[in-house]
């Protein structure tokens, strides 16, 4: 067990960003891959990597959360000591619903104080990723920096394009030099070349942190990378962590289908779940079950369905029903989803519950997938 780090994920991260399917989850209760939720890979990254001290600072729309996370007992986490801790707004007289990492931290003030980790672990919860934590803290350990950030080299996929002001700080890029110092953290830079994109995921000491958040608090500061890090490059010794593996980024609707369908690709799905595992909320159910006259072609399917039409190119969740006659094509749907009998239906996202009627035909573009809301008939 890895005793020198505690782990605080934020749920609520970017929720704004994908409206549909936050509006009554949070982005890490979002269903990603066929069974698991986004919340998954980062909670399970800190697992294997020996952190058994976990804390999520809920912000809204946890009950989703609570209810797939129950007491961390699929994470090894359900402990009398550490384990994982859900923190929601106004568990205390103090606390509020935050606006930032800034007073989310604050929020915690006395819980990071009685702490004995002598590292903290913090990371945002939309992107899938199997993430080395071990690794992670013994380079920030050997560099004796003060603060490490996660980054990978990529192209934005909005390269290019002037970002409005309500979505510019959508992407921290970084600068550093030929010793991996950050000297300089950018804002949804407007470039079409390659950036050190900031993934959102930092390792610092405990007491540093305490520190700098309770005078960030005080000044009125919300952004733990704009408004702390980024003003205290110069004084403090803050470095980059380059990851090289595969990561799926969920910044808007499009984006969540094209990550999702880049898993039918068998050399995405082998880079994301090779290696460590990836833990989830265990269902008991059958496994999916393909009726006689079923055509499967290129398909993700969770236990609990039933085929008994045609599917091609598609995400299937748990218990999800493809009735006799039914064509699905280029389609995520969620769990429980129930496509009647001779149903035709093409670059949908489904939400969970959701009933396509007998005889429905409905199609979206691969650039606009059209997305039916949780509970609702089409």
């Amino acid at each position: 067990m890895n005793n020198e780090a505690l782990g605080i994920i934020f749920p609520n991260s970017y929720d704004t960003l994908l409206p549909e399917l936050t509006n009554d989850r949070s982005m890490a209760s979002i269903p990603f891959a066929s069974r698991y939720r986004l919340v998954d890979f980062v909670l399970s990254s800190m697992v294997n990597g020996g952190i058994d001290n976990v804390s999520i600072l809920a912000k809204e729309n946890y009950l989703s959360l609570i209810d797939h996370l129950g007491n961390g007992r699929e994470w090894d986490l359900s402990r009398k000591n550490g384990g994982l801790n859900i923190v929601p707004p106004f568990a205390q007289k103090s606390s509020d619903k935050y606006n930032g990492r800034v007073e989310a931290l604050s929020s915690i003030y006395n819980f990071l104080n009685r702490e004995r980790e002598k590292y903290v672990v913090m990371s945002d919860s939309n992107i899938a990723m199997n993430f080395d934590f071990k690794a992670f803290l013994n380079a920030h350990i050997k560099s004796g920096a003060d603060v490490t950030m996660v980054y990978a080299k990529t192209v934005l996929p909005d390269s290019g394009k002037k970002f409005s002001i309500s979505n510019k700080d959508l992407y921290y890029t970084l600068v550093m030099d030929d010793d991996k110092r950050v000297t300089e953290i950018k804002t949804s830079p407007e470039t079409k070349d390659e950036v050190k994109l900031s993934l959102n995921m930092f390792v610092i000491e405990r007491e540093l942190l305490i520190k700098l958040i309770s005078q960030a608090y005080v000044d009125g500061m919300i952004y733990f990378e704009r408004d702390v890090l980024a003003r205290h490059l110069e004084s403090l010794t803050v470095k980059g962590y380059e990851f090289d593996g595969y990561f799926a980024r969920m910044v808007s609707m499009k984006s969540y289908f094209d990550e999702n369908m880049k898993l039918l690709e068998q050399k995405n799905l082998d880079a994301l779940f090779s290696g460590n595992p990836i833990y989830t909320k265990i269902r008991d159910d059958n496994p999916a079950r393909y009726v006689k006259g079923a055509k499967v072609s290129n398909v993700m399917v969770a236990d609990g369905c039933v085929i008994e039409g045609e599917v091609e190119n598609s995400i299937l969740f748990r218990g999800v029903h493809v009735k006799k006659g039914a064509k699905v094509s280029n389609c995520i749907l969620l769990q429980d989803t129930v496509v009647g009998e001779n149903a035709s239906i093409n670059y949908l996202v489904t939400d969970k519950i959701v009933n396509i009627k007998d005889g429905t035909t409905a199609s979206g573009t691969v650039d606009f997938p059209v997305y039916v809301a949780k509970g609702k008939e089409l």
